[in-house]
């Protein structure tokens, strides 16, 4: 699934978060997915919560496997380590580049480093692992 597919998808299976998210890149390498910061993403201080980090991380895995694999809706997380490394920059979008580390028949592996918009640093890590349903034939 290319930028455009996924981002279809997100807006007819998920259209209660799509608006949040963009689609930026899509290719064999990974997704690059943009978290459109608003005021409902802040935590008090003005700063980026963990929640919605966390939230942009586990979006962007879930599109990287299903760009490799296709629209399969009930790939699920299995499980998600995060590390927060430093302060989200104020008033920027967070950027997640997602890598697919090994897709398996019943199970994904990947990662996910999250940037401020504009800004060489990251802000946080995360490890994912996803279980893909089997095929229905």
């Amino acid at each position: 699934m290319d930028a455009g597919a996924l981002e279809a998808f997100l807006r007819r299976d998920f259209g209660q978060v799509a608006e949040d998210f963009a689609v930026d890149r899509a290719d064999a390498a990974g997704v690059t997915l943009r978290l459109k910061v608003a005021e409902r993403h802040l935590r008090p201080g003005g700063t980026v919560s963990g929640p919605a980090m966390f939230g942009l991380a586990d979006v962007a895995m879930y599109l990287a496997i299903l760009s490799r694999i296709g629209p399969v809706a009930l790939a699920v997380t299995t499980n998600c380590a995060i590390d927060f490394m430093r302060k989200p920059s104020a008033g920027r979008d967070l950027l997640a580049e997602a890598r697919v580390l090994k897709l398996g028949r019943a199970l994904a592996v990947g990662d996910v480093m999250l940037f401020s918009e504009g800004s060489p640093e990251p802000v946080a890590r995360a490890s994912l692992t996803y279980s893909i349903p089997p095929a229905r034939g």
